[in-house]
């Protein structure tokens, strides 16, 4: 018997080592050993696939895509014609309980405010799960979500898909090798939204569609009547179901910044905007986060860093040493890194990164190469056991801290009315210097209108409540009966 254990194991191997291969054909270890060869196929489920979820789909088309779970039948009917032999669903839930033990793995491209009840409830089934940016729509569910994908060790990747780019392992290696110094400054922009933001909550209430479940869309967050205004795509700029420009791009733009300082948790934040109103995301924003200084790496030190965020057009000052003329807006926005020896710039998904003195190092590569597209390096990553998986570009253990970043940016803005600098307490997910007494309201209706030729202002206030337990609500939400995430691990 030990004879063919050691055979085994040296199998396995050798098998792993030869050409760098991590996933070991089933011809080798046998299906009893939970591999799947690489050539075998996943049965792929995907939930919210009229949007974004359609492009990630048909990333994945080698795969067998067999579920389609959509709350709105009418903008996912192509999506159902390009894929006629997967079973629809309006609900996943039913989905899941029809069809679970067949799905290997899901998508997850829902609106903001559903990532995450999805995809906890796939990986307690033990489902692989990707999961459309942000990860989350706040602090608490990103921490859930890291920690069960460690429980459940499954495969996961978040859809920042700049992550499996060379830009962000290019802007890693040469801040690694000490080749801009010590980074104490980081600014970001982006030129979204390009959805509506700053909105009134609607009046008018609208028939709701015969092929949209609006009970569904609306899923852990308050009831609302519907209205044409929220669904499809819009719902980006309210707060119930998005987490506006932030939530879109910031986790495009700000991961080579996470991930080339190796961040952890803020100790601050600050956040100011255009009129915050209590439905819908501002017209424009800015946010500071301050992190801790890090440990030193060989090359270079990591000391306390200030990252600024900007949206909605705004832009910081231009660098000293760009040229006139040039546009730092490169597919959507920017990142520009200050370091005592140089600066280094690169545009959204860390695309093109160059350094303001006209250098081009020559550092070594410390990065995994990512060679196949995002979704299929996480097809890759499902079909490895979890002991000898090489982890995605985008795992839940690095996008679910990353993900808390964007979401604080968040927090910052929503709780700017208190003026103050927020302190937080990353590992117990609080705030520590929101005074005990403190009370917040925010705008309802801005009620700016013209009356005989004349400007009228009447906004309209909700009634004071503690600030403390506002902030806390954000940062865990309170979900509508009948919803309800699984608890931490």
């Amino acid at each position: 018997m030990s004879s063919k254990i050691s055979r085994r194991k040296f199998l396995e191997t050798g098998a792993i080592a030869a050409a760098g291969l991590t996933v070991v054909p089933s011809s080798v270890l046998g299906k009893s050993m939970g591999h799947t060869a690489p050539s075998d196929k996943l049965n792929i489920a995907g939930v919210g696939v009229g949007g974004m979820g359609f492009a990630n789909l048909k990333n994945l088309e080698s795969q067998n895509i067999v579920g389609l779970a959509d709350v709105d039948w009418k903008y996912s009917k192509r999506v159902f014609d390009y894929f006629p032999n997967a079973k629809k669903y309006y609900d996943y839930r039913k989905m899941f309980d029809e069809m679970g033990k067949s799905i290997d793995a899901v998508v997850v491209a829902t609106s903001d405010h559903t990532h995450a009840i999805i995809a906890a409830d796939a990986m307690t089934m033990g489902k692989h799960v990707y999961v459309q940016k942000p990860l989350t729509h706040s602090v608490y569910e990103s921490r859930l979500l890291t920690k069960l994908a460690a429980k459940y060790k499954v495969a996961t990747q978040m859809g920042n898909q700049g992550s499996s780019g060379a830009g962000v392992r290019q802007i890693c290696d040469w801040i690694y090798d000490g080749q801009i110094g010590e980074v104490t400054k980081v600014e970001t922009f982006t030129d979204r939204p390009i959805w509506p933001q700053g909105l009134n909550r609607p009046s008018k209430v609208d028939p709701i569609p015969k092929t949209l479940n609006w009970d569904l869309f609306i899923g852990p967050a308050p009831m609302r009547p519907f209205n044409q205004i929220y669904t499809p795509w819009n719902w980006r700029g309210w707060w119930d179901f998005g987490t506006g420009a932030l939530g879109d791009m910031a986790c495009h733009i700000l991961h080579p910044v996470f991930k080339g300082l190796k961040l952890g948790y803020p100790t601050k934040a600050q956040g100011t905007s255009t009129m915050l109103l209590t439905d819908s995301a501002p017209v424009a924003q800015k946010v500071k986060l301050v992190f801790p200084a890090r440990e030193n790496l060989p090359k270079v030190a990591m000391p306390e860093v200030e990252v600024h965020w900007y949206d909605g057009g705004i832009q910081p000052e231009r660098p000293a040493g760009v040229p006139a003329g040039k546009n730092l807006n490169d597919a959507g926005g920017a990142c520009i890194f200050y370091g005592t020896k140089d600066t280094l710039i690169c545009g959204c998904y860390g695309k093109d990164p160059w350094l303001v003195s006209g250098r081009v190092p020559n550092s070594p590569k410390t990065q995994r190469e990512v060679t196949l597209s995002h979704e299929m390096d996480w097809v890759r990553a499902c079909k490895e056991s979890p002991e000898n998986r090489v982890e995605t570009a985008s795992p839940f253990s690095e996008a679910g801290p990353f993900n808390e970043m964007v979401v604080m940016g968040v927090l910052a803005v929503r709780l700017q009315s208190l003026n103050q600098e927020l302190e937080w307490d990353g590992p117990n997910m609080r705030f520590t210097n929101i005074p005990a007494d403190a009370t917040i309201r925010t705008i309802v209706e801005d009620g700016f209108k013209i009356v005989d030729g004349d400007p009228r202002f009447d906004k309209k206030w909700t009634d004071p409540i503690n600030a403390n337990e506002y902030a806390q609500q954000l940062i865990k939400h309170n979900y509508r009966e009948g919803w309800k995430l699984p608890e931490m691990p």
